[in-house]
């Protein structure tokens, strides 16, 4: 995960014992903590950033602490031995990437279901999920900013009634993008748009904070592109939204999903096998195109064999 630099003058650690007897107000702390964007330093204690609001924060949970019966004490650190000081900042930045992930996969259900009667209080609620988390965001986290775009998305279609549908001829001729080292559910997604969405269509690889501009991205995280909705993977989301009829492309959706997903709801276990394949030939370094244009080959296989 790249992080923007940002000077760090030290760190805060919370170093505290509770009574055993105090499970209730070990959750309570647990919680606070969580809030706060603190990170575990093994069995030592809990880290922040040093700052004013930081030292702030855990003075007045140190306090509480003691007055629940516990011993808690704030350590002034300038340096760790066994950890240098980007390990440290990459710690932040990965607990800060899975908050923001969890908030994007909601953002796509949203998106993609839209509710009745209960679309401006979920929005709401996950406008100020995005609040707390930016709170605690020492770093900026490039994911901050794609976060931010796909609540605005939200809010638009929320504003135009949408159908969760797209307009098919706004996709020919395209670049489509995705991450670096496909696997089973990205080889099949390129199958599907050059098969049926897009049959011009060109295929192009970037990291998550590097997706060209007027590129299509698919399996990223990004408010303009196609990737997991719901309970689906990407394969499926392109199936949906693209409205693919097609006997053998559901079948074969369903192949998708129960490997990308592991969550066996189809039974389906074809899957497994490619994208073991596919695993192999990324271990003997073939490039990310071949690595593409040999799974969509696998993938066209599968779709002939679906039929007999």
């Amino acid at each position: 995960m790249a992080v923007r630099n940002k000077r760090v003058s030290g760190w805060l650690l919370l170093t505290f014992t509770l009574p055993t007897k105090r499970a209730s107000q070990r959750v309570e702390v647990w919680r606070k903590l969580q809030r706060y964007g603190t990170v575990p330093l093994g069995n030592s204690g809990y880290l922040l950033p040093k700052d004013g609001s930081n030292e702030e924060r855990f003075q007045w949970l140190a306090t509480s602490i003691r007055k629940y019966g516990g011993d808690a004490s704030v350590v002034h650190v300038n340096s760790i031995d066994n950890m240098t000081t980007p390990q440290l900042i990459g710690r932040f930045a990965e607990a800060r990437a899975k908050d923001y992930q969890e908030l994007i996969r909601e953002l796509h259900t949203f998106s993609s279901k839209r509710e009745e009667g209960k679309g401006a209080g979920r929005l709401n609620r996950l406008r100020n999920r995005f609040q707390e988390i930016v709170e605690v965001d020492f770093f900026a986290s490039p994911l901050q900013v794609r976060v931010r775009e796909l609540l605005e998305h939200a809010g638009s279609l929320r504003a135009e009634g949408g159908t969760g549908h797209v307009d098919a001829k706004k996709y020919k001729n395209r670049i489509w993008v995705t991450r670096p080292r496909p696997g089973v559910d990205r080889c099949a997604s390129a199958w599907l748009i050059r098969r049926f969405i897009d049959p011009k269509a060109r295929f192009t690889f970037a990291p998550e904070d590097r997706v060209p501009a007027g590129t299509v991205p698919f399996d990223m995280f990004h408010e303009e592109g196609f990737g997991h909705r719901g309970d689906d993977c990407t394969f499926e989301t392109l199936e949906k939204q693209f409205r693919v009829k097609d006997a053998r492309v559901a079948v074969i959706g369903q192949i998708i999903h129960d490997a990308d997903l592991l969550d066996e709801r189809f039974g389906r276990k074809e899957g497994y096998g490619m994208d073991e394949v596919l695993k192999g030939w990324a271990r003997q370094g073939i490039p990310d195109d071949k690595l593409l244009e040999r799974g969509m080959e696998l993938v066209e296989g599968l779709y002939h064999a679906a039929g007999k």
